[in-house]
């Protein structure tokens, strides 16, 4: 499969961004904020996935993973230090400099490339994930077909993607972008996808949906998983059989 999925227009708006993706305070506060939860939930699912002991401090030791549309390396970073050998790829070109810098400054190797998934070379991987992308690319089912071409058998993809509901409409679209807490021209509503939708993509794609959560707003911590799925969602899924 070749088919196109990046939105050029979506990758200059993120690529834009580059310049402080890795200020807490800056146009990627958001994502901040929602890293550590995702994080948590990844955690969970490779160990449940791979029978890892909970206070491993490296349970991706001799394992690779893949962050598709992985910006300038937020969840790249946490990966390698969780032991992969991690690649990152990003439809901007500025994110893939921005996230080359950062992982130098750390001490990082990891191999960053900059466009489509499927122009890199055939290559699998144990860990396959992809936060808040797919409702950015032209053809969803293409991309997660992609995905999964990518996924090695007995391995793990996670994805997080905002729902379409009339909440998210008013939350994530309307407000977040009104008050600045995300970037204007972030979101496009119709492009959200339901989890029965999502479930639909990976199925076709030969996966199998193994766990899935709510990523709602918390009070006291900014983000918690579970309970609500109407803004956000994360899903787990594995080849099937």
């Amino acid at each position: 499969m070749s088919a196109a999925t990046i939105n050029p227009n979506e990758a200059a708006h993120f690529g834009a961004l580059a310049a402080d993706w890795w200020d807490p305070h800056g146009s990627s506060a958001m994502l901040h904020k929602l890293n550590p939860v995702r994080l948590s939930y990844i955690r969970d699912r490779i160990d449940a996935h791979w029978h890892v002991d909970a206070h491993d401090r490296r349970p991706l030791a001799g394992r690779s993973a893949i962050d598709v549309g992985c910006g300038a390396g937020l969840l790249a970073e946490p990966l390698a230090r969780m032991g992969a050998a991690v690649t990152g790829i990003d439809a901007a070109p500025e994110n893939i400099a921005a996230a080359r810098e950062h992982a130098a400054g750390q001490g990082l190797a990891i191999a960053y490339h900059a466009g489509e998934l499927a122009a890199l070379p055939p290559a699998t991987f144990d860990l396959v994930t992809s936060m808040e992308v797919v409702e950015h690319v032209t053809d969803p089912a293409v991309f997660v077909a992609e995905l999964a071409a990518r996924l090695a058998p007995g391995g793990l993809m996670i994805l997080s993607t905002p729902n379409r509901t009339m909440l998210s409409k008013l939350l994530l679209v309307e407000a977040a972008e009104r008050v600045g807490a995300v970037p204007r021209g972030t979101h496009d509503w119709d492009q959200f996808l339901k989890p029965g939708e999502l479930t639909e993509l990976l199925e076709s794609a030969g996966l199998e949906v193994v766990d899935r959560t709510g990523l709602s707003p918390s009070p006291a911590k900014g983000f918690k998983l579970g309970g609500s799925e109407a803004l956000n969602y994360l899903i787990a899924a594995r080849h099937k059989g």
